[in-house]
């Protein structure tokens, strides 16, 4: 039987109503040998933009096309225009998808409830049997279909009741927890009385408010009503307990994977699948209630958590002060490969593009931060506790190493910093991802440690630049003054205290001035070039050689006899003549050459014989100069 393979897009791997949905997406997959691969990202968890389009960046890693089937949790979507580029795609493919909690895509298949119905249900409970008559409502976009029902409902139980709707009261946020404490900022800052109750369109964004009320002095439901959303396990074990809609977010992950796979065994589905939700009134309302879990189970759960949750917090200690070590690539990698059994997976692959590690200036075009390079590289690869490595894969086959058997459950998570795509890293057949609180700053931590990475890189390169140009001439190529004074000094330091001869060779370069006024400077600058390449090679492999000064030149080396000078001359004088034959240039390439060789002693410097080689350079050049004149004179 073919194993069947399956994406699922997903924003928000921390929230209890994502949890619930994929735990039940996970155990269908399980129970029927399918793979499952999420996409995930955290958008909306900071406040940038450039933040959150590097983590949309692994959207457009899915390549639809390898996989059999899609779930699209759309309504953990805040931004349109992303979630818009995602439904193209996913109908481009031609490959059945099922959607959460929408009926926007008519191709697609869907699961939802009656978000309007028990949403206004909810409400209706609050106006007519607690007399509320004043209502906050906080929601999440308008462009999430679960946040425009559920608005909806809102502004129809608000209007079917005759009471007055006061914009100034509504808050919409993208149903992170984080947006209750806004709403309650926002509501603080408006100066407005407080009102009977504030209806909330989730347990997280409830939760996070009644908290930030009661930091304020005011107390549920003495002073305010809260409701929320989706019957949480915080919510419901939450002191007050929420007052909320129960619906069932398991069996909605479960069934929604299970019609996916009868429609791919050709099996005909019901194109909207719709599952019961009822609310929940009890303590945060001021109605009675016992929703909470039985106590045993709810202190097990707790310990639990906060067991793993603070060993996630020591694990990210060790990483993070292991990676603030790092300083290259390996090291990198061998840090992050300590803490992977923390992690408690089967596999563990960190992928990043191929031009990682390349330079770019916010002077550059901007990088497409949807797009990843042709090729990826994936250096760390962890499997069961063996380490391995990729050095180059397709990023659209999406893993360095294909999967051979069914049953897995993979998650793949961005690495970036702001809108720059780094890479991502795949966990397989682990629930970190979902469980830990942590995860996202693990994420961070990896991909700022590898832009570290990449910046010190550049920099190492750049101070490499900087010290090759300290000591290099640019045009030449060969050592400058302080190149030659720092390398041929300890050299010379040397010949002195073992009393070995050196030989120091000035050269200057006749007719510079000719050939700039009357060819120019670019042709002055090629006969430089020419005479350099002379130079070094006289200087051979053992000696050294430089340019220092516009047209002079110098050779230092170990000499074994005084006649070394003249055969260093003649060498350069044959040298000369051979460029010249070759160039065939209008003019002549030239210039003199002054030599000293001796065994130096405790009182004598480099420089001293830098100056005597150059009065025996001189000396040179003033004969030629006499010869040239005497010639000239001859009738």
């Amino acid at each position: 039987m073919k194993i069947r393979n399956i994406a699922v897009i997903v924003i928000g791997l921390d929230e209890e109503y994502q949890y619930n949905v994929i735990r039940g997406i996970n155990q269908y997959a399980r129970e029927h040998d399918v793979n499952i691969s999420y996409f995930a990202a955290f958008g909306g968890v900071v406040d940038s933009r450039k933040f959150d389009l590097g983590e949309f960046s692994i959207f457009n890693l899915t390549n639809f096309s390898y996989f059999d089937g899609a779930l699209l949790l759309l309504n953990t979507f805040s931004d349109a225009e992303v979630k818009a580029k995602i439904v193209e795609r996913v109908r481009a493919s031609g490959i059945p998808a099922v959607a959460f909690e929408t009926k926007d895509y008519p191709d697609f298949y869907d699961i939802s409830i009656d978000n309007f119905r028990v949403m206004k249900s909810l409400i209706n409970h609050m106006i007519v049997e607690h007399g509320a008559k004043v209502l906050n409502f906080v929601t999440g976009p308008l462009s999430n279909p679960e946040g425009r029902m559920r608005y909806d409902a809102f502004r129809c139980a608000m209007e079917e009741n005759g009471l007055e709707i006061d914009e100034r009261r509504i808050f919409f946020g993208s149903f992170r927890g984080y947006d209750g404490k806004l709403a309650v900022d926002a509501f603080s800052e408006s100066g407005l009385p407080l009102p009977d109750a504030f209806i909330c369109s989730n347990d997280s964004m409830a939760l996070t408010l009644i908290t930030s009320l009661e930091r304020l002095g005011y107390h549920v439901p003495s002073d305010v009503m809260v409701t929320g959303f989706d019957f949480t396990f915080s919510a419901r074990n939450a002191c007050p307990a929420l007052t909320t809609v129960k619906r069932p977010l398991f069996a909605s992950g479960y069934q929604a994977c299970e019609k996916l796979c009868r429609l791919l065994n050709g099996e005909n589905q019901p194109r909207s699948t719709e599952l019961k939700a009822t609310p929940v009134f009890t303590e945060s309302c001021g109605c009675p209630g016992e929703t909470a879990d039985d106590l045993r189970e709810y202190k097990k759960r707790i310990s639990h958590r906060l067991e793993i949750t603070n060993s996630n917090i020591l694990m990210l200690n060790r990483l993070t002060a292991g990676l603030a070590e790092a300083e290259t690539t390996a090291e990198n990698m061998d840090a992050i490969e300590k803490i992977i059994r923390d992690i408690d997976c089967e596999k563990f692959c960190l992928c990043l593009t191929a031009d990682w590690q390349e330079a770019f200036s916010p002077k550059m075009p901007p990088r497409n931060p949807d797009a990843y390079s042709e090729y990826m590289t994936a250096p760390l690869i962890w499997e069961r506790g063996a380490r391995r490595s990729v050095p180059i894969f397709r990023s659209s086959e999406m893993f360095p190493e294909q999967p051979r058997t069914g049953g897995n459950i993979h998650y793949f998570l961005p690495l970036h910093f702001g809108d720059r795509c780094l890479g991502y890293y795949i966990v397989t057949n682990g629930d970190f991802p979902i469980y830990s609180l942590l995860c996202h700053t693990l994420t961070m931590n990896i991909s700022n440690s590898i832009e570290n990475i990449r910046k010190l890189f550049h920099l190492n390169r750049a101070m490499e630049e900087l010290n090759r140009l300290y000591v290099i001439d640019p045009l030449c190529d060969i050592y400058n003054r302080n190149g030659f004074i720092n390398l041929a000094n300890e050299r010379f330091r040397e010949c002195v205290r073992d009393q070995k001869p050196v030989i120091l060779s000035f050269i200057d370069m006749d007719g510079l001035k000719f050939i700039n006024d009357n060819y120019g400077h670019n042709e002055g600058d090629f006969a430089i070039r020419q005479l350099a390449e002379i130079v070094k090679s006289c200087a051979g492999t053992h000696g050294i050689c430089a340019r220092i000064g516009g047209d002079e030149f110098i050779i230092f080396s170990r000499a074994t006899e005084a006649a070394d000078a003249e055969a260093l001359a003649k060498q350069f004088n044959e040298s000369l003549a051979t460029c010249n034959a070759r160039l065939q240039k209008p003019y002549q390439l030239s210039a003199s050459i002054g030599s000293i060789v001796k065994v130096a002693g405790e009182s004598d410097s480099l420089y001293s014989m830098i100056q005597q080689a150059d009065d025996k350079m001189y000396e040179i050049k003033k004969h030629k100069k006499a010869a040239r004149k005497s010639e000239a004179v001859k009738p």
